[in-house]
């Protein structure tokens, strides 16, 4: 979708972003090179016009040395009103209503509490003293504006439920939120040869194993148990450098490209693994064809249990 002017939430995100490459004094050329995303994108995150990857987020933290809480913040707010998430429901028609009598009554009895008319003494009996008036009158005051305070709290939390999104309670008989809302695009066979990035399924995975190569690149194993897939990654790689993930003789495999790929992460797509399941990750270096030793741009393999 393209929204020209950036909403309030994305701003305050956009603006973090730009101090956050400012303290790094790098280029959007330079961002490029140092992370998996081009510089158009960067230009895009930088200025507003869409809101990063979560990825993205954390890497640049990472460049400026910065922790990652707040910005994360700013990102699940921004990335809630860009999705829709965190768009209110209407308010249902009486429920204005309700409140502006609340208020007439609160007003008609803090402001102007001696238009109460005092009450009229059963015949024969004798009438209350004033003091008992007055103190039935306060009584009477604090009540709605007991009834006032209850409404505009309630008000609140509504509001913030709706603003927060997931991190709002849940009461147990609520409906889930649908995965592509809150969590992972995809799930088990439609996760097949998709980024874990892309669809999110690279949020908190397992660390199934790790190797460093010989030649100083390190390799792990993930899984992802809310999608049901596993996938293979590499950094400290050199240009040519290809990295392969089996399971269930289905390989899925990544090469590093440029020098952007080869001082980020690079991801091998997924494919989809079920527990106890033995994953499998080659890794086969580059040749720079100047090497007699046998053991230039041999293969080493590595493996990992899904649990």
């Amino acid at each position: 979708m393209t929204r020209t002017t950036p909403s309030p939430e994305r701003a305050r995100l956009a603006a973090s972003l730009r101090d956050l490459r400012a303290r790094t004094g790098l280029s959007m050329v330079g961002l490029a090179e140092r992370t998996a995303f081009s510089k158009s994108s960067w230009e895009r995150y930088l200025n507003g016009k869409s809101v990063p990857p979560r990825d993205a987020v954390r890497e640049l933290c990472r460049l400026a040395s910065e922790p990652e809480g707040r910005c994360l913040a700013l990102w699940e707010i921004a990335e809630s009103e860009w999705s829709g998430r965190a768009a209110p429901a209407p308010a249902p028609a009486p429920a204005p209503a309700r409140r502006t009598e609340t208020a007439q009554r609160t007003e008609t009895a803090a402001v102007a509490p001696s238009t109460v008319p005092e009450p009229v003494p059963p015949e024969g009996s004798a009438p209350a003293s004033r003091d008992d008036t007055r103190a039935g009158n306060r009584g009477a005051a604090v009540a709605v504006l007991a009834s006032v305070c209850a409404v505009v709290v309630g008000g609140v939390a509504i509001t913030l439920f709706l603003v927060l999104g997931q991190d709002a309670p849940r009461s147990s008989s609520s409906a889930s939120p649908s995965p592509s809302a809150t969590g992972p695009r995809c799930r088990g066979a439609a996760c097949e040869g998709r980024n874990p990035m892309d669809m999110k399924c690279g949020v908190g995975p397992q660390t199934l194993a790790s190797y460093r190569t010989a030649s100083g690149a390190m390799l792990e194993l993930r899984h992802s148990r809310t999608c049901g897939t596993s996938w293979a990654r590499m950094w400290g790689t050199r240009i040519g450098d290809r990295l392969e993930v089996t399971a269930d003789g289905r390989p899925r495999s990544a090469e590093v490209e440029n020098e952007a790929d080869a001082a980020a992460y690079v991801y091998t797509p997924m494919t989809t693994t079920r527990s106890g399941q033995v994953v499998r990750a080659c890794f086969r270096p580059a040749s720079d064809g100047s090497s007699v030793d046998s053991s230039d741009g041999k293969e080493e393999c590595f493996e990992g249990r899904v649990r």
